[in-house]
């Protein structure tokens, strides 16, 4: 079972945006994102509580605005949701772990897996494998 936090302890430790991605389902604007752009080797993280997402060897510039990847660093990572809002049907992906809202899954990728996970960097924390530093998202 998932450990979700609740939501005024979320809303303490999380910005705004933060808080509006994780916990009510939002979507930061496209290209505004501080992870979008990162090239370093390392490991991105849930922002809520840090379970391990997805590798940097994964990542790729899809071009769509937000940090995609073509897969997570397990079948447990990530909880998949079906998403009809917008009038769209969508698959949701939450962290696998505290069921904090990540973004979602397209068919769309570059192989092997031919999946586009479309991430906001809001709900994501960086790693960095060569000197441990870690960027906020």
């Amino acid at each position: 079972m998932a450990n979700q936090l609740p939501p005024d302890l979320s809303k303490k430790n999380l910005s705004e945006m933060q808080f509006y991605v994780t916990q009510k389902h939002g979507t930061e604007p496209p290209f505004s994102g501080r992870l979008l752009h990162n090239k370093r080797e390392g490991v991105y993280h849930c922002l809520v509580c840090d379970a391990p997402l997805f590798m940097s060897e994964s990542k790729y510039d899809s071009g769509c605005g937000w940090p995609s990847f073509y897969e997570p660093v397990s079948d447990s990572a990530i909880h998949y949701i079906k998403d009809f809002s917008h009038g769209m049907e969508r698959i949701e992906i939450r962290c696998g772990n505290c069921e904090a809202h990540l973004g979602h899954v397209f068919p769309d990728g570059p192989q092997p897996t031919g999946e586009r996970y479309c991430v906001n960097s809001a709900s994501l924390n960086f790693t960095d494998d060569k000197n441990g530093e870690q960027i906020e998202g």
